[in-house]
């Protein structure tokens, strides 16, 4: 199993980055506020960055280190990686079987199936930590009607039908998803899932959260030898992972969503952490995508034990544990891909 390295996350948005031996060297103005081994990395993610040395998009591309270039608020706007690793035939596999509709559907029932299941337990949970600071009767019928979704999927014939389906799951989850948010209510507000740009604080750090692990998703799929733009749920479209995004949906709810539920609720923001724009967009400020980013990578460092592997894992590596599974599904060494089942 691969170990879990760290993610350095550059925020300073006037920042260089070079190479000197094998540290990467943090400049601003010439003067030198860091460096970095190499070696303690598995990939590098740069806010609103100034620039790179070529030679250090070498080392990084050499080293197999994912390297990312978002905006200041957490926008993608690029990836590099390196030489394409894997077997050249499990990517003709995973080119097929997205090819056949019959064999992708049956993939992307997989994502779709953990997705549900993950935000119903998300729900579950929620009414079993808190059964007298929530609506019951709303709770149960949301559960319920994600249960009855659960059950749909098998009968689906086509990706239509499965997005059908799932869209009918997450207006369930997301209408009660306001019903985990139990500190500063008037301020984390939610009404909904909205998105380019999110227009609430709480859409805000879902967004935020989501760009981060669907750039580690990448980074996983990348590892394993799989293509993220190749996918089974969502289309092939030019600039688009959609491997990687089929994937998001199974670990959304109980990596990202949670994890933001849990910052709110510990108090670890507040409403002047956030910035609305002219266009009604809202982003964190500087300083509290430092602190979420630090208690992202705490959060990594947890252990669980994987719901198919029986084995004590760090949070960090779920997604390249799937991607793993997804592997070695598609070589036909497992009957079916195993999503991740949390609870």
């Amino acid at each position: 199993m691969k170990k879990l390295l760290n993610t350095l996350y550059v925020t300073t948005p006037d920042a260089y980055l070079s190479l000197d031996g094998e540290n990467i060297v943090l400049l601003q103005d010439k003067n030198e506020l860091g460096r970095v081994p190499l070696h303690n990395l598995e990939g590098i993610v740069c806010f609103g960055y100034r620039g790179v040395s070529p030679a250090l998009m070498g080392a990084c591309a050499e080293k197999g280190i994912g390297l990312c270039f978002l905006t200041q608020y957490g926008r993608f706007l690029a990836r590099i990686s390196g030489p394409v690793s894997g077997n050249v035939i499990l990517r003709k596999t995973q080119y097929f079987q997205a090819a056949d509709e019959m064999r992708s559907l049956k993939i992307a029932k997989s994502f779709l199936l953990g997705k549900i299941y993950n935000g119903r337990w998300c729900l579950e949970r929620l009414k079993r930590d808190h059964p007298m600071r929530i609506d019951q009767e709303r709770l149960n019928a949301a559960i319920g009607q994600m249960l009855h979704s659960i059950a749909e999927l098998e009968k689906a014939r086509t990706r239509e039908e499965l997005m059908g389906i799932e869209g009918i799951a997450a207006k369930a989850y997301f209408g009660e998803f306001s019903q985990m948010i139990l500190r500063n209510e008037e301020i984390f507000s939610f009404d909904g899932r909205n998105r380019r740009p999110p227009l609430d604080p709480v859409n805000a750090m879902l967004s935020f959260a989501y760009t981060l692990l669907g750039n580690e998703i990448t980074g996983a799929l990348e590892a394993v030898g799989l293509d993220p733009a190749v996918g089974y749920l969502h289309t092939i479209r030019p600039g688009r992972a959609s491997l990687a995004l089929d994937m998001l949906e199974e670990l959304r709810a109980p990596l990202a969503d949670r994890f933001v539920v849990t910052q709110i609720n510990l108090g670890i923001f507040t409403g002047k952490d956030f910035l609305k724009k002219e266009n009604g967009a809202v982003f964190m400020t500087d300083d509290a995508r430092k602190r979420f980013l630090s208690a992202w990578q705490k959060r990594k460092q947890e252990t669980i034990v994987h719901p198919y592997l029986k084995e004590k894992i760090p949070w960090g590596m779920a997604a390249y544990t799937q991607a793993l599974l997804l592997a070695r599904y598609l070589r036909g060494d497992l009957d079916a891909y195993p999503p991740f089942l949390w609870k």
